[in-house]
């Protein structure tokens, strides 16, 4: 209704932009967006891209300079990585996932390998995620930024944060992020939102400053030879912006959260999913602690799997009418297999009794095979996915 009634507030629009932002492609339309985003989020520009994949590319290839060093969380966004491929900034050098001491121990590493970030002369650009999409946990950006400053006193450590999974899931005035939420808004130089995920619209949006902005727009080959977002693109951006802001999203947000504590007491209280969880057939390595109802949380909910399980439990989840997906090497590392599952405002209570029936159901088989001995021997919904291939 929103993105309907953008279009028409709008008669007689362009369809296309009709040329990169560097040409012709920048509407005053989108100019008053942009201001719009810049305003509510606290930045001095908000650069609208058409995907997460551009914005961290543009990002990652173009904004990191020759001698600078750029370290990151092993865990970070393959599009991220992509972009960090082309960059001007040679030294790269991952971090373990979420583990504070060891990024400590790297930038400590980086100053004193490299005279000129040591005096302040190079920056050292720091790239996170604030909810990681694979694991569903949570960056520990206070204590990161907190020892960055530390060790590099004049101010050349500097923060990217993709917001992606976390901007308008979460965080005060409209779900406006992680970030934002921990008071951290003066200490990262740039944020990535998509618009494709809380704002179910489409495209994504480069948080900074202006003079990040003027780089990006002018040099960042992936925006150069790219036509401006479209019409379309931007209003449906718009409406759900609009939409963010209501008491409406507001409840919303505080329901996944609900939702998804539910959930999580809800299967770990099962009886079969505790042998099962014990027998090393299913497991969720961040809710080990089963501290969920004491610390901040994300709806993204993994259940990581005995390897190659992934795909049969993603074939019983589907056949019961759940979307679950099977996550292998190498989008995460050996032997980490999982099925992916995310929860959303729409889903109801009742659904989430089926999702954990029909996980319990499966690792039940699953335990029942082991227990027969048959190595040959295939769960049901398995069997009727392959069937189905054989078919086709």
């Amino acid at each position: 209704e929103e993105f309907l009634k953008e279009l028409q507030a709008n008669p007689g629009f362009r369809i296309t932009a009709g040329g990169s932002r560097l040409c012709d492609g920048t509407s005053k339309y989108q100019d008053e967006f942009e201001r719009e985003i810049a305003e509510l989020v606290g930045v001095e520009s908000a650069l609208v891209v058409h995907s997460g994949w551009t914005a961290n590319q543009a990002i990652w290839s173009t904004v990191p300079r020759s001698g600078d060093v750029l370290v990151y969380d092993e865990l970070m966004h393959a599009t991220a990585l992509a972009g960090m491929k082309v960059s001007l900034a040679l030294e790269q050098k991952p971090f373990r996932h979420n583990d504070v001491d060891h990024f400590i121990e790297v930038m400590e590493n980086v100053k004193e390998d490299s005279s000129l970030v040591k005096a302040g002369k190079r920056c050292v650009i720091i790239g996170v995620e604030s909810y990681y999409s694979m694991d569903g946990d949570i960056c520990p950006l206070k204590e990161l930024i907190e020892a960055a400053k530390e060790i590099f006193p004049h101010g050349n450590a500097q923060f990217i944060v993709d917001e992606a999974h976390s901007f308008g899931c979460m965080g005060p005035n409209g779900g406006l992020g992680f970030v934002k939420e921990q008071n951290l808004e003066n200490e990262v130089a740039i944020r990535m939102i998509t618009l494709g995920k809380a704002l179910a619209a489409s495209g994504a949006c480069i948080l900074s400053n202006n003079t990040i902005r003027s780089l990006l727009i002018n040099q960042a080959k992936v925006m150069i030879c790219s036509v401006a977002p479209s019409f379309p693109l931007l209003a449906a951006s718009r409406a759900g912006f609009r939409i963010l802001r209501t008491r409406k999203a507001q409840e919303a947000r505080d329901y996944l959260h609900d939702l998804t504590i539910f959930y999580l007491d809800t299967l770990t209280s099962n009886p079969i999913y505790k042998k099962a969880n014990a027998k090393g057939l299913l497991r969720m390595p961040v809710h080990e602690d089963g501290d969920w109802h004491e610390v901040p949380i994300t709806h993204i909910v993994p259940i990581w799997t005995k390897p190659k399980h992934d795909n049969y439990l993603s074939f019983h989840l589907v056949r019961d009418g759940i979307n679950g997906t099977p996550i292998v090497f190498p989008v995460v590392a050996r032997g980490e297999d999982r099925v992916r599952i995310f929860f959303h405002a729409h889903n109801t209570h009742d659904e989430v009794i089926i999702l954990v029936n029909s996980i319990c159901s499966w690792a039940q088989e699953m335990m029942d095979i082991e227990a027969s001995g048959d190595k040959n021997r295939l769960p049901t919904a398995a069997r009727l996915a392959y069937d189905l291939l054989q078919k086709n």
